[in-house]
């Protein structure tokens, strides 16, 4: 410690700690998520990396000696957005508050300043720790310096170097001035990259080097580089970090002025007040005496005492209690066993966790079983550990039937990560989990489902804790091994640590949902009970009929042909179909199109939005639309879907991610079945492939108009109320309130309009949206917006209520009081600003229809099971149940089920569920 010179690089955080938490403000509006980052940073760095000598860096104002060599260094970068130029001064004061020595020099950019400071300290014998995300620094690299990255956790000595960017430190130099650095706008080779740089610089072994054998380079690339010869010896200059400059000015003596300074404990303490940091509040008050600060905490609104911040203060600003002290035990013997069987008996809650062959949980056998029922205290079980010398293990048939008892008892409770997951692996051997009170996934989903939610990310937000990584333990790519390959240490270390983490993460996130009573609701009564729900909804699985889809997939491939055929006619030429850079030659310099948009290097754009624009007007772009939409079609699904069939049931089994979308709605992967298009034919063939067993018959139901009756509901518009209480076709009625006709005057071309504008405003389309679906001018589409606005008053009255709260709160909420974050609702950035705006409008309607027909599935479900009926629920897909149905229980389900997804919740207009029946999925729905 007393050796070591930690250096933070603060200019390089900057922006990074405002953009991750661009939103977050303290009680009086101002923001604060930079601050929030840099101290969080800085606390981290002074426990992870003590130093006896510390200095955080700051770039100063004004131009550097390379604004005067090169006119154009930098000059793309835009203003500092304003919410984060108010936060500098405060960070300047916390930062020395905390007893940082803070470094501005005028005429000096910080790379530079940290450059010769390492130097220096190098020079005074001492250990070098460059905290920073800027990549140019790795040029300092050495056996004394090294670089940290607390946003990626990365650090890079010189062999990482090598391993990251594929050349030695010595090299970046040399490295950059051929690739360019586009955020300081300094240009290097065209078309060169970090794959051709590190290939030249091995080759020829520097970039003089590499100049000197310029004429030995062929192709395009070999060109461009004779072109930049002129120009390296400046790019060299650019990117070079300086280690020389003087500093004697500004810092009076090295090292002794950067030593360590005590924290100013009472100017964090009103620090921390005045920007509504409670927890560090709390923290510090409690380390200075009961009653310091006591009477702030308890009295002023602040950014984690406000209701509508709070679940946004704690996911952030969580500061957690000193680490746990650990012992992790493998249970080998049945002593052992015996041991943790009482433990796990009698415990209030269990950790609970399997480790396994694969991810795939249908397929996954069991390799082992890790327990906790207190914080650092946890055990391991081995069970199938199969590698030279493994030690001898307990049986996975012997453990698991004596467990069998308490895993299969609902009232001795458990808790995992994920538990849907270990509900297969223990089906897969005959075990029926029950029990599950927890589930550390969903938490944070309810919590904040905007974050990420797996354990490693939840440990480093909520526990500030590093766990170890299945990467850690197996490896990755081709020289990753099987978990039942991993020693038994090396396997209890990882293992038990997942039971004992995600112990520490339910006591740290379970009291913030539990306070919310809404927030209580949607976890344990949606939530847990769906996860439950759609276990068995994957397992049951659907049956498919693969000769059908093989038909299929030939039909397509020949289609495809002929539209192959058909471009190469309206090209004038053969081309390769895939190929941007091919279609991108035949639109732009052969057909000679007009260029909707560019890619961000600059080249014109044939994405899907171009093809759709350019589709309009010309022949080639709608054909290669079709062919694209056939070959996804043929890959996804016709292709694909035979191959995913399960061997042991005959059934495709998808999985359900029940912690994805922030609206609450589930997605499907491995198959996606929702995104097997609708409105194509070819598309709605597929669903012909879904079948039901011999005896069976599928059947669909689906919420009618669903997401308008959720905003009937929410604005209480007495129109829109009107309608869907006298059962009347809501188009229809929309068209006779915008077009002042009697409903049955509306004809089908006004309904359709009608449809159109519904659906079109509840997702926040503008009057330039409405005009491109509707085929019309913008004028006369504002003005349907106009007359739309004027009739359903109150739709636009909770349109305009809505968008004050977003940006107030910062979130807005379903019917039943889910979250729903909107990170950018008050960003300085335009485009993603009105995103934010637009889904806060839909987020409600789409939240809402989510808990809706989660609460149907487990409604459902419920009946079933009572029932003791043979049917089966086989897919979830958007606002539509599909259960797969004896034909003798066909007049009883059919009857039920849409009287129990229209009680699941009272709302100020009915529920109506639409039933179909088939002997397929595109017949029944």
């Amino acid at each position: 410690m007393n050796k070591t010179l930690l250096l933070v690089d603060g200019s390089s955080y900057l922006y990074r700690a405002f953009h991750a938490l661009p939103d977050l403000r303290n009680a009086q509006g101002a923001p604060t998520g930079a601050i929030y980052g840099i101290i969080n940073m800085l606390r981290r760095l002074r426990n992870d990396y003590p130093a006896a000598y510390i200095a955080c860096i700051f770039d100063a104002k004004g131009k550097t000696f390379r604004d005067d060599l090169y006119p154009e260094y930098k000059a793309n970068r835009s203003s500092m957005p304003e919410d984060l130029g108010r936060q500098i001064e405060p960070i300047h004061e916390a930062v020395r508050a905390m007893g940082w020595p803070i470094l501005m020099i005028e005429g000096i950019e910080a790379d530079d300043v940290i450059g010769t400071l390492a130097v220096d300290a190098v020079k005074h014998d001492m250990k070098v720790v460059v905290s920073t995300g800027d990549k140019d620094l790795a040029q300092l690299v050495n056996e004394h310096v090294t670089l940290i990255n607390t946003m990626s956790n990365e650090t890079l000595d010189r062999d990482a170097v090598i391993a990251k960017f594929g050349v030695p430190p010595e090299r970046i130099v040399d490295y950059l001035s051929l690739v360019g650095d586009t955020v300081d706008n300094v240009p290097g080779v065209s078309k060169v990259g970090p794959k051709t740089a590190a290939k030249w610089i091995a080759q020829y072994g520097s970039l003089d080097g590499v100049i000197e054998n310029a004429d030995k380079v062929g192709g395009a690339v070999g060109e461009n580089l004779r072109a930049a010869l002129d120009w390296l010896p400046q790019a060299r200059v650019l990117v070079t970090v300086k280690t020389d400059c003087d500093l004697v000015e500004q810092l009076v003596k090295f090292p002794d002025d950067l030593g360590q300074k005590p924290e100013d404990k009472a100017a964090l303490l009103d620090f921390f007040q005045r920007y509504g940091f409670k927890s560090w509040l709390r923290e510090l008050s409690a380390e200075l005496g009961a009653g310091a600060g006591t009477a702030a905490v308890e009295g002023q609104g602040g950014l984690f005492d406000t209701p509508d911040a709070a679940a946004a203060a704690a996911a952030t600003s969580r500061t957690p209690a000193a680490p746990v002290k650990t012992s992790y035990e493998t249970v080998l013997t049945d002593e052992q066993l015996d041991k943790w069987l009482d433990i796990i008996d009698a415990a209030p809650l269990t950790s609970l966790d399997t480790e396994t062959t694969s991810l795939e949980p249908m397929r996954a056998q069991m390799v082992g079983i890790s327990l906790c029922c207190e914080p650092g205290v946890a055990a391991y079980i081995p069970l199938a550990h199969n590698y030279q010398d493994a030690p001898a293990q307990l049986g996975r048939d012997h453990v698991l039937e004596r467990m069998r008892g308490w895993l299969e008892d609902p009232a001795k409770p458990k808790l995992g990560q994920n538990m849907k997951y270990d509900s297969h692996i223990f089906a897969n051997h005959g075990i029926r989990l029950a029990g599950v009170a927890h589930d550390t996934l969903l938490q944070s989903y309810v919590f904040e489902s905007h974050r990420s939610h797996d354990m490693d990310s939840l440990a480093l937000r909520h526990l500030e804790r590093k766990t170890i990584t299945f990467t850690d333990v197996c490896g990755k790519g081709a020289s990753q091994i099987c978990f039942d390959q991993v020693a038994l240490d090396r396997a209890t270390e990882y293992a038990a640590e997942d039971a004992d983490v995600t112990l520490q993460l339910h006591r740290t996130m379970w009291p913030h949902v539990a306070e919310s009573e809404q927030l209580t609701y949607i976890y344990e009564k949606i939530e847990l009970p769906t996860a439950t729900v759609l276990q068995q909804v994957e397992r049951n699985g659907v049956l498919i009929d693969a000769d059908l889809l093989a038909t299929q997939s030939n039909e397509l491939g020949r289609r495809m042909l002929e539209i192959e055929r058909q471009a190469y006619e309206l090209a004038g030429q053969p081309f390769n179909l895939n190929s941007p850079k091919q279609i991108g030659e035949i639109f732009f310099e052969k057909l000679k199109l007009p260029v909707v948009k560019k890619t961000p290097s600059g080249t014109p754009s044939t994405d899907e939005e171009v093809l759709q624009k350019l589709a309009e007007d010309y022949p080639l772009p709608k054909v290669l639309l079709d062919y694209r939409s056939l070959s996804k079609l043929k890959s996804t699904y016709t292709d694909k879907l035979p191959r995913m069939v399960n061997p042991d049931t005959g059934r495709v089994h998808t999985n359900y991610a029940q912690a994805v979308a922030v609206t609450g709605r589930l997605s499907s992967t491995e198959p996606n079945l929702q995104n097997i298009p609708i409105r194509t034919a070819e598309g709605r063939r597929i669903r012909e492939a879904f079948i039901a067993a011999p005896g069976n018959v599928i059947i669909s139901a689906d919420y009618s108009q669903i997401e308008l009756r959720i905003m009937a509901h929410l604005s209480e518009d007495p129109a829109m109320l009107r309608a869907f209480a006298e059962g009347e076709d809501i188009h229809r009625a929309t068209a006779a309130e915008i077009f002042a006709l009697q409903p049955a005057e509306v004809g089908s071309e006004q309904r359709r309009y009608a449809k159109i504008i519904n659906f079109g405003l509840i997702y926040g389309m503008s009057a330039f949206g409405l005009a491109g679906n509707l085929g019309i001018e913008r004028a006369a589409a504002q003005m349907y917006i106009d007359k739309y606005f004027q009739r359903f008053v109150g739709v636009r009255n909770f349109m305009e209520e809505t968008r004050v709260r977003a940006k107030r709160d910062g979130y807005v909420e379903t019917v039943f009081g889910r979250r729903l974050w909107l990170p950018e609702i008050n960003s300085p950035n335009g485009p993603r600003r009105q995103g934010a705006e637009r889904a806060a409008i839909n987020a409600p309607m789409q939240g809402t229809a989510a808990d809706l027909i989660k609460l149907s599935m487990i409604a459902v479900q419920d009946w079933l099971d009572a029932e003791k009926l043979s049917s089966m629920m086989i897919m979830q897909v958007h606002d539509e149940l599909v259960l797969e149905v004896p034909e003798a229980e066909l007049d009883l389900v059919k009857t039920r089920l849409p009287e129990l997804m229209a009680g699941v919740a009272t709302l100020r207009v009915p529920l109506q569920a639409e039933v179909g029946v088939g002997p397929n999925w595109e017949q029944a729905h």
